[in-house]
């Protein structure tokens, strides 16, 4: 008996350094920007962002690969500084914000890819669809302390999607020919993270 409750103290103190070393940081939404790009009639392209978020990263800094991040987006906050366009993004031809009030990202693995690179894959919901997406991301920096005290740290990620794939289908079809509204997104996110 007293060999076995040693071997499992081995195991907790062993353990203890990669439990330890996950940190909790929270998405500080003052310093950060969840932003899109998308083609418009075929010749320019439109950018917009949603001005509310939150989200949680657990940092390992030990096993980068064991980090985790949650994050969870207003689809009504969307803006592209158009009023008449963000009014249409938020009507049932695009976001549908009145029966989809939220997009969600949660992360499912972490893989290096190369010095401060990582692909992040997670299943982001959208519309009522859920896909898998791989996030490219730079990052996270180096801990920063903030005037107040807090511990901060950053990171860059972006992604495309077919808005398609997410049952996002409203299109108009041009005289010239093309259409009014690119099938493909860029998401980019500028996340500051505060150390909990």
């Amino acid at each position: 008996m007293k060999r076995i409750l040693a071997a499992i103290a081995t195991i907790v103190v062993l353990a203890l350094p990669v439990i330890v070393s996950a940190t909790t940081l929270t998405i500080d939404p003052d310093h950060s920007n969840v932003g899109f790009k998308v083609r418009h009639m075929m010749v320019s392209n439109v950018k917009g962002n949603f001005e509310k978020f939150t989200g949680t990263v657990d940092l390992n800094d030990k096993d980068i690969t064991a980090s985790k991040v949650t994050v969870s987006i207003d689809t009504a906050s969307v803006t592209t500084n158009v009023k008449k366009r963000d009014d249409h993004l938020r009507s049932a031809d695009f976001f549908d914000v009145a029966k989809f009030p939220t997009m969600t990202f949660v992360s499912k693995k972490v893989a290096k890819a190369g010095k401060d690179k990582l692909k992040v894959t997670g299943d982001l919901t959208l519309h009522g669809v859920t896909k898998e997406v791989v996030l490219d991301v730079e990052g996270p920096t180096l801990e920063s302390k903030d005037p107040w005290g807090n511990i901060r740290r950053g990171v860059t990620a972006t992604t495309k999607i077919n808005r398609k794939d997410f049952g996002l289908l409203y299109n108009a079809v041009l005289e010239t020919g093309g259409v009014a509204v690119g099938e493909e997104v860029t998401i980019t996110l500028e996340i500051e993270m505060i150390k909990k």
